[in-house]
């Protein structure tokens, strides 16, 4: 005899008898040699000995009741139940409405074996403690918990940080989308009973193992973005931009071969590279002192201070030849020399404009942006500018675009960086850039 129901105290939360179709009410029978579905009968059927398909008469049953004591005498086990139920429907301290919703109780009676049995009694709170312990491990092993030196980043909804995080929940330790999210679509209609043929029951299998690959792949996908720590991506862009441009390219192209080795595995990877540039980096210099003849550090380091300073004077000097061609022109030559003077104070030079070219013609009027597309999505300054540079406001916008996004993802940008993005005249892409830095719209690495 089984005397544990599976079902709740409501009559139409059990299956209804397989002879007479009615909700079944304890005590019932069930058969224990049919399946792998439950083939259950009320008494009267049981007694009339009911008969159906696989199933026989002389078949082994048991008997399913909830009519016997647990945790004290006089209180059956369907009792229990209901006041767990009641508690949890009312809540922890109402004891009026429990007692009302049980109607087999009174107030008293609940508040006294609730507390007796369920609150103070230290055989049920260590299983209460396990039960938290065997929880906690399980939430563990499927959450996506940061690093434990990192901070979970709580960003606004819609955000551009909560964007980055793909939905990521860090009070749930949870996506908000998973990945293949409608996986369990395919599987919400799939019954099996005993009426199905062999193909159409191995066709429901297949279904399920299908399911079941399309949750490893989930779960594979949520251990790599635990273990890599890709959750916080902000950060990890961070981390990235304390190596040399070198070694961030071949932490991007690295990066997808994450999902093969382990994070230590892939870290060492890629700090071994890292000090690869380093080594070649200051074999390059020591090849550059022997050529020059250096045999010490001491004299390394004079030959340094030495080096930067005819840098500088062959910079000036170049910007001497570069202005000779202005030489015609009164007001090209007082802009390169407020441009001078500004280099030589430490501050970046102004954006200046030279109308003449070099032979001392002057050079192409302002362009005309009446009635071009995108004039009106361009201010004042921005106008000024397209007029200058001779670039139609929709081009203007999309390598403006181009240049907020690579900003944006790497934390600055730096000139060569804008001229191998844009793809046009090297002083237009420099004439775009500093005025965008001006603006403020972009900063430098």
């Amino acid at each position: 005899m089984d005397r544990l129901s599976s079902f709740g105290n409501d009559p139409f939360d059990k299956p209804p008898c397989r002879g007479c179709s009615t909700y079944l009410v304890e005590p019932y029978i069930k058969c224990a040699e049919c399946g792998p579905s439950a083939f259950f009968l009320c008494l009267q059927c049981f007694t009339r000995g009911f008969e159906y398909r696989k199933h026989q008469s002389d078949h082994k049953y048991e008997i399913m009741t909830s009519d016997f004591p647990v945790l004290e005498p006089g209180w059956t086990a369907q009792e229990e139940m209901a006041l767990l139920e009641a508690v949890m429907d009312c809540g922890f301290g109402n004891w009026q409405d429990v007692a009302y919703q049980m109607r087999s109780r009174t107030k008293e009676e609940c508040e006294t074996h609730y507390m007796k049995n369920f609150i103070n009694n230290p055989l049920f709170s260590s299983t209460l403690l396990s039960l938290r312990q065997m929880e906690a491990n399980r939430t563990a092993d499927t959450a996506i918990p940061f690093r434990p030196t990192d901070d979970p980043p709580r960003p606004t909804f819609d955000s551009l940080l909560s964007r980055d995080m793909a939905g990521y929940m860090p009070a749930r330790a949870d996506f908000m989308e998973e990945f293949d999210n409608y996986a369990e679509w395919d599987l919400k209609d799939v019954d099996f009973v005993d009426d199905d043929s062999d193909i159409l029951q191995s066709l429901k299998i297949a279904v399920v193992d299908i399911y079941h690959s399309r949750l490893k792949e989930r779960q594979r996908r949520k251990k790599i973005i635990r273990d890599h720590g890709l959750i916080n991506l902000r950060k990890f862009q961070i981390l990235e931009r304390r190596y040399p441009r070198e070694v961030q390219d071949l932490h991007e192209a690295m990066r997808r071969f994450a999902r093969v080795v382990g994070p230590t595995e892939h870290d060492k990877l890629i700090e071994s590279h890292a000090l690869e540039f380093e080594l070649r980096r200051e074999i390059k210099k020591l090849q550059e002192y022997r050529k020059a003849g250096i045999q010490s550090f001491c004299s390394a380091k004079v030959y340094e201070r030495v080096k930067r300073v005819r840098e500088d004077e062959r910079r000036k000097r170049t910007m001497l030849t570069d202005v000779l061609q202005y030489i015609q022109d009164s007001r090209a030559c007082q802009q390169w020399l407020h441009k001078q003077a500004a280099i030589d104070a430490g501050i970046s030079p102004v954006v200046t404009t030279i109308t003449t070219s070099a032979s001392g013609r002057r050079s192409a009027p302002p362009l005309n942006l009446t009635g071009l597309p995108g004039t009106d999505k361009l201010n004042d300054r921005e106008k000024e500018l397209c007029q200058v540079v001779r670039l139609v406001p929709g081009a203007y916008l999309e390598y403006k675009q181009a240049l907020l996004n690579e900003c944006r993802r790497q934390g600055g940008l730096r000139l060569a960086q804008a001229r191998a993005l844009i793809k046009i005249d090297v002083n237009k892409t420099r004439k775009i850039y500093d005025f965008l830095i001006k603006e403020g719209c972009i900063n430098k690495t």
